[in-house]
This record gives structure tokens, sequence and C-alpha cells, in this order.
């Protein structure tokens, strides 16, 4: 039988997530011989190709395979790699730490077979586990399920990928060049399919204290895929600037101007004012999450300094990449 899909998991250092996801693509429903699992770690990293060998040898009918970078370029460039080695017509991506279902090929299969296109591309369901009392990290992440387009579970013909150039590797790490893909596809004319049926879970694995702060570096990027795509970034990811973050940081500067200089009781309207936007903003990164004592610390901790790092890297990748985003 001829290879029909290849799957491309990018990976880095994290054998046991992988693993767990490599064990839910090789419970698939799917012929065992018209699919094979292309894993391409992010650099050089012996344990992972150790596991997918050993693995390998448990599962002969099982058609896996394990490349490396050479060195760390960042989830875009690993599966561009896979691609270059798959044989399937039809491309199908996923990360590390998720968990196909068992109807997940399948289901890709029919909606591929039945569209009759070469170029076209598809999206499936994504489910985020989560409790009724998120943290506002996990809520973050429940936003995949209500996604159009993301790497973690989507599907393309390889004549469509080869179509729009695959993905830009200008995305060094996991953000944003998935909608990069998107916005693509969309610009090329190729259309983009729901299948319902194509679920995959995506949990939620467990972060640090203040994450929040360490993620405000991403927005460097957002300044590169508004430059490639400045109509659909405003129509698909934000439409305008934050201007409560203006505001705040604006207010906090102009609050420590007039203690420097005396101006008392201008230093009380501009604080006042800042301290109501910071309450505003705590309150609705806290509505519907959790209310443990630490997260709570750590949600008015960090919503001081958010607006400062977010217009911060705004402003950094616009000067780096050469383009105006607010």
């Amino acid at each position: 039988m001829n290879i029909e899909i290849s799957v491309i998991v990018p990976t880095y250092k994290r054998p046991a997530l992988l693993m767990n996801c490599i064990k839910h693509l090789e419970a698939q429903n799917f012929f065992k011989a018209q699919y094979e699992v292309i894993v391409v770690t992010d650099g050089p990293d012996i344990n992972t190709k150790n596991e997918i060998e050993k693995f390998a040898q448990q599962h002969l009918s099982f058609n896996i395979y394990c490349y490396n970078l050479n060195e760390k370029k960042g989830p875009a460039a690993a599966r561009n790699k896979g691609v270059q080695y798959a044989k399937g017509s039809l491309i199908v991506f996923t990360d590390d730490d998720c968990l196909p279902q068992a109807e997940w090929l399948t289901e890709y299969w029919n909606a591929y077979t039945s569209n009759k296109e070469n170029n076209v591309a598809f999206t499936g369901r994504t489910i985020v586990p989560n409790s009724k009392t998120p943290t506002d990290y996990d809520r973050n992440v429940a936003n995949l399920q209500t996604a159009e387009f993301i790497t973690a579970n989507c599907a393309i013909t390889k004549e469509a990928f080869n179509k729009v150039a695959g993905f830009d590797e200008e995305f060094p790490i996991a953000w944003r060049e998935d909608s990069d893909m998107h916005f693509k596809l969309i610009e090329a004319s190729v259309p983009i399919h729901h299948v319902d049926k194509a679920t995959l879970i995506h949990p939620v694995r467990k972060a640090g204290w203040g994450v929040s702060l360490k993620e405000q570096k991403k927005s460097v990027f957002n300044a590169l895929l508004y430059k490639k795509h400045p109509e659909l970034y405003r129509q698909k990811i934000s439409a305008k600037a934050l201007w409560n973050y203006y505001a705040m940081i604006y207010l906090f500067i102009f609050f420590t101007i007039c203690m420097l200089r005396g101006f008392d009781f201008l230093a009380f309207l501009f604080f006042i004012t800042w301290l109501l936007l910071l309450v505003e903003f705590i309150v609705r990164r806290l509505r519907n999450t959790s209310k443990k004592l630490s997260h709570v610390i750590e949600m008015i901790v960090t919503s001081a300094i958010i607006p400062f790092l977010s217009v911060f890297w705004t402003i950094y990748g616009s000067l780096k990449y050469k383009t105006f985003l607010l």
C-alpha cells in the first residue's frame, strides 16, 4: 500500500510528552500501512531519537521516523523539514503535547477524499480540558478550542503546502507561525474546511508562577505577522491597539514625574486613575478563574507589570521588523 497521510510532529527534549502523543498516533483506526509519523527535533536530541527508535522496534508495522535540525530554529523549521521527507499527499500536523483521538486521521482522510481538491486545507476540533476554576493561564490555553486555525490540529495537502512555500522560518518559536500559515492560505485562495470529528485533546501543562510575564516577549512576533498581513491581522488578531496598556503606562509616568516635581495633587489624580485601570484589569483577569490566594496575588503583581512588558516588546518588534504596530 502507498503512504497516503504523513503526520508531522515537531518536538525538542520532551520525550515523555512526545511518547504519549505517539501512542495515540499509533492507535489510530486508519490503515497502518497507509500513514507515517515523522518526528523532527528542533536541534540534536539523543534521548528523543532513542525513544522513537525503541518504539519503532516494538511496533514494526508502524511507520515512524525521527529526524533532527542541526541547530535550534523553531517548530516552523522543524515542520518544513518533516514535509521534505513526507510521502503522503495529505500532510497532517500536531504537537508533541497533544493527544489525537482514534478517528482523527480517518476523519481528515474522508474529508480530503470527498472534497476532490488538490489545493485544500482542513482544521479539526481541539478540546482543552479545564477545571471549573481555571487559572488565567489555563483560560488562555483554552482559547485554542475556538481558534480558526492552529498547527496543533490541521491538515494541508502537499500541493497547497508547496503553493504557499511552507512555514515561515522567521518565526523561531511556537507563536504566530500558525497564524502566518493561515493567512498565507487565505491569500493564496486555498479553501480551509473545518472537520468537527477530527478530534484532538490538548491538555494544559502546569505553568510556573508569573508565566504571563514571560509570555509578553511573544509580542515581538505580532509585529512580524502584522508586517506580512496587516489587513488580516486587524481582522482576526487585534482590531485596535491595547489602549488601556498605553494609558496605564502614561498615567504611571505622569504620576512619577509629578511626585518628583512636588505636584502632589496632580500626582494623586494620576495615581488614582492608574489604580482604577489596574483594578479593572485585575478583575477582568480574575473573572471566572481561580480565587486561590496565590493566584490572586499573581494576578495583582503581573497585571501591574504586563502593560510595560507588552508595549516594550511590541515596540521592539516594530523596530526590528521595520513596521508600525501599536
